[in-house]
């Protein structure tokens, strides 16, 4: 991935950036036992609460050091695009969040999820261009986020 010494200020200034961002609506919406999440039928497949965390922690660090090599190695336009498709998607990931659980909308968050998905593609070949590595980091996230997108299709159908 050819990263130096020298990168290592702005790597951990995107890697954290990423993690403050990614977390900042659980803040907003965190709740204890009793919540209206744990009332809804659970869809077969929906993991352990105690597996979010760990798993977004480490998808919001490949987002972070994604974004590193982008904001590095692109030049103009492509940059410009590559970023601003990554700040897109960032924010409707953000804002899953706020409607599934802030708004308790399990519809409007399947919305939400489709419009990500969509962004997060479109985030990844952008990367990709700029630097393959870059799009590459991007693709766990994609399968995570297609995993959440059929759990909140199936929280849908079942409650």
């Amino acid at each position: 991935m050819d990263l130096s010494r020298e990168d290592l200020p702005g790597l951990v200034v995107a890697v954290v950036v990423c993690e403050v961002v990614g977390a900042s609506p659980a803040l907003v919406t965190a709740t204890g036992s009793g919540t209206w999440y744990e009332t809804l039928t659970q869809p077969a497949l929906a993991p352990p609460n105690w597996v979010f965390g760990p798993v977004w922690t480490t998808l919001f660090a490949l987002l972070g050091v994604g974004v590193y090599l982008v904001l590095r190695d692109g030049r103009g336009r492509q940059r410009t695009v590559a970023f601003g498709l990554f700040v897109a998607q960032y924010v409707l990931n953000v804002s899953w969040t706020l409607v599934f659980f802030g708004g308790e909308n399990i519809a409007g968050g399947l919305a939400v999820i489709a419009a990500l998905w969509a962004l997060i593609v479109a985030t990844i070949v952008a990367f990709w261009r700029v630097r393959p590595v870059a799009g590459a980091l991007l693709l766990p996230y994609l399968a995570w986020v297609s995993f959440a997108a059929y759990l909140n299709y199936a929280f849908w159908t079942l409650n």
